[in-house]
């Protein structure tokens, strides 16, 4: 199997790529997948959070495909997988665009289960991508939110 990954910055149907994924893996047991959209807010809650008019999604060209790829492999050395596919956008995206797609095929739930969230849990803290956000106060860089780095480190233990 070799996982599909795309880094692009046109904007992707999440309903067309999971049908293609399905079709790809007519023969899985089950099939578990994940869209990150732009909110318009920053934090948990829209009442308190600060409005979002913009993000600007930057990475490392080459970089990144090559980051995706050693991940997609460590996903497939923990679970038996009978593929992935990874679509992350780049580029200035508006509030309800898709930012990325994971999907994950295998035997058996269990297995699609943690093997999507372990990737977007690594996709979040160690991907070489990079957030700036616009607002009505004007534009910045966004840090690792604390939270995202916990999730992830649980994967370590796991190794």
């Amino acid at each position: 199997m070799t996982p599909d990954i795309r880094v692009q910055r046109e904007d992707f149907d999440q309903g067309h790529e999971l049908s293609k994924f399905s079709a790809r893996n007519p023969l899985s047991g089950a099939i578990c997948s994940f869209t990150g959209q732009m909110r318009d807010f920053q934090g948990h809650d829209r009442a308190t959070g600060k409005i979002i008019t913009a993000m600007e999604l930057d990475h490392y060209p080459g970089m990144a495909e090559r980051q995706l790829q050693d991940l997609t492999r460590e996903a497939q050395q923990r679970w038996p997988l009978d593929d992935i596919c990874i679509v992350h956008r780049f580029g200035v995206l508006k509030p309800t665009e898709a930012i990325v797609f994971v999907a994950t095929a295998s035997a058996h739930r269990g297995d699609a289960f943690a093997a999507c969230e372990f990737l977007m849990d690594w996709l979040k803290t160690k991907a070489p991508f990079w957030k700036k956000e616009t607002g009505p106060g004007g534009t910045q860089w966004v840090e690792a939110k604390e939270s995202d780095e916990s999730r992830a480190e649980r994967w370590q233990s796991r190794s």
